[in-house]
């Protein structure tokens, strides 16, 4: 039977529960545990698949096309788990399954509740995921006291009831509990205050903390340790710091050293194994001795919030690790490169990189970057919207189609080279009607891209609702754009690069989705190493 950890966060939002929930879950896998992780979502939104990059972050696709919430990307990079529709729920989701079986009358005619109707269906996601695993990490989105989460509190209190313990005596789940120990620099110390008054919401929901992380600037003192353990009532090596590190990924280090896993172990009666963490000690020594470095221009929509690119920055930090490149991110908003003079945004770019998005704003803006990027023969990186503005450029001021455009902007355009996907044609609703999830790519031999990969079959996530039109493909090609990936049934077209320039490179999929730190994705790997090729 697996055991579970449930993380649960106080005081205020934006701790890093999806963070100290991944460095965990890859503490545990270290020592030799399967382990997977889910996530619990407090709001009324089936998934996040329609909400705004500016208020939600990013969109997370897994394998089985799930739109996810931005911390399945943490738990898939820090751990080997892949994650899947049953890995995240949402309180609309769990909503909408209990008032589809009352409308089909499942509940025979009872009156259905929160309790136990709401909490069954949350247990029963819970328990979906346990197959084949030995430890199953939830992390409860929110902050506790909210009115949203609570559902999901009350079932995790249920869950521990109804699991037990193991047949030595140990608990099959345990609570960690991220709080907040804020510095006050008019008085020179940290407080525990809200974390005493956290830990007191947490136990009137029936909960008590088994371990405590406690986020801050800094270490805590042992003087501050020991109040807090007093006043929470939990043992003085269950309180943990979560201070404040230059990479995320020094966290699994950072909580090995105070010995955390010994401390789960100890609690939940799992194997005494250390972990082994070479791998995470020698990427931490790369992080922290790069031998060069290398400018990226991100040419996107949503710049002024980086938390709706997360995968794709990570994915070129990964890549700068394995290079030993310090990865100098500039970001341009796309419209700036609307007006006069926008070249100076792009001045001694390495690699300019222009990601996915949707809507007409701005696309006029990634088109110069693409172009100039073509013309000046800096490396291109192309992703989602980046592949279908790279061919309208290339048709545009190449192959002699001054009107080429998408027919997302402009409907009736008299080049239609990008259009909406034939499946989805008179389909006006938004949620989850794109095409999504992992589709197999057949690969040109030869190609940058058969070389990127070493492979000449792929599988990668997508998230897009329009594609390009086959009916342009032989005027492109005759102009010099290479077709150098494309779906097996030879319907969509997957990659486009550019034979006479030192890397231009676009994909229709979402390769950040499937990067890790210990293993970046090739794509990003190649299109970094081009970039340190041209070093200015």
């Amino acid at each position: 039977m697996a055991k579970y950890i449930f993380v649960t966060g106080g005081v205020l939002s934006s701790l890093g529960k999806g963070i100290a929930s991944a460095s965990i879950g890859a503490l545990l896998e270290a020592k030799g545990l399967k382990v997977t992780l889910m996530k619990m979502d407090p709001y009324l939104n089936i998934d996040p698949g329609t909400m705004s990059p500016f208020q939600h972050g990013e969109v997370f696709v897994t394998d089985d096309g799930a739109e996810t919430d931005l911390d399945l990307g943490h738990y898939e990079r820090f751990t080997s788990s892949q994650t899947s529709k049953n890995h995240t729920w949402t309180a609309g989701r769990v909503y909408n399954n209990v008032l589809s079986k009352e409308r089909k009358g499942d509940y025979l005619g009872k009156t259905v509740q929160v309790i136990p109707h709401v909490t069954n269906e949350i247990k029963t996601a819970m328990h979906s995921v346990a197959k084949g695993v030995d430890i199953v990490i939830v992390e409860i989105g929110g902050t506790v006291g909210d009115i949203e989460s609570q559902p999901f509190l009350e079932a995790v209190r249920q869950f521990r009831v109804d699991i037990g313990s193991d047949e030595k005596g140990k608990p099959n789940a345990l609570n960690i509990h991220l709080t907040y120990v804020p510095y006050i620099k008019t008085a020179g110390e940290l407080k525990s205050k809200p974390t005493q008054h956290s830990v007191r919401e947490l136990r009137t929901l029936g909960l008590h903390p088994d371990i405590l992380l406690c986020r801050g600037d800094m270490a805590l003192p042992e003087d501050l340790r020991e109040k807090i353990a007093l006043f929470c009532s939990v043992t003085k090596d269950a309180v943990f710091s979560a201070q404040d590190v230059s990479s995320i990924y020094e966290v699994p280090i950072n909580f090995h050293q105070q010995n955390i896993h010994q401390k789960i172990t100890e609690l939940l009666g799992l194997p005494s194994r250390e972990p082994d963490l070479v791998p995470w000690e020698d990427l931490i020594h790369r992080i922290h001795n790069p031998n060069t470095t290398v400018m990226i221009t991100i040419v996107g929509k949503y710049v002024e919030f980086k938390e709706s690119y997360k995968s794709l920055t990570e994915s070129l930090y990964h890549a700068g690790y394995a290079h030993g490149a310090d990865i100098q991110l500039r970001w341009v908003e796309a419209e700036q490169l609307e007006k006069d003079g926008f070249e100076e945004l792009l001045l001694d770019s390495d690699g300019i990189l222009v990601p996915g998005g949707f809507g007409v704003r701005g696309t006029k803006g990634m088109i110069r970057a693409i172009q100039y990027a073509r013309e000046q023969k800096i490396p291109f990186f192309g992703i989602c919207l980046g592949l279908q503005m790279a061919c309208i450029e290339f048709a545009q001021n190449v192959a002699g189609l001054p009107r080429a455009d998408s027919t997302e902007f402009n409907e009736n355009a008299e080049d239609k080279v990008i259009f909406k996907l034939r499946d989805l044609v008179g389909v006006e609703q938004l949620g989850g009607t794109m095409r999504l999830g992992a589709y197999p790519c057949a690969l040109t031999r030869g190609s940058k891209a058969h070389q990127a990969y070493g492979s000449l079959e792929i599988s990668e996530r997508h998230r897009h609702r329009y594609e390009f039109n086959h009916a342009y493909r032989p005027q492109l090609e005759k102009a010099g754009l290479s077709f150098s990936g494309v779906s097996p049934d030879g319907v969509f077209i997957e990659m486009i690069e550019l034979k006479d320039h030192p890397h231009f490179l676009a994909c229709q999929f979402h390769p950040e989705f499937k990067s890790k730190p210990l293993h970046p994705h090739p794509l990003f790997s190649s299109f970094i190493k081009a970039s340190l090729s041209l070093g200015h």
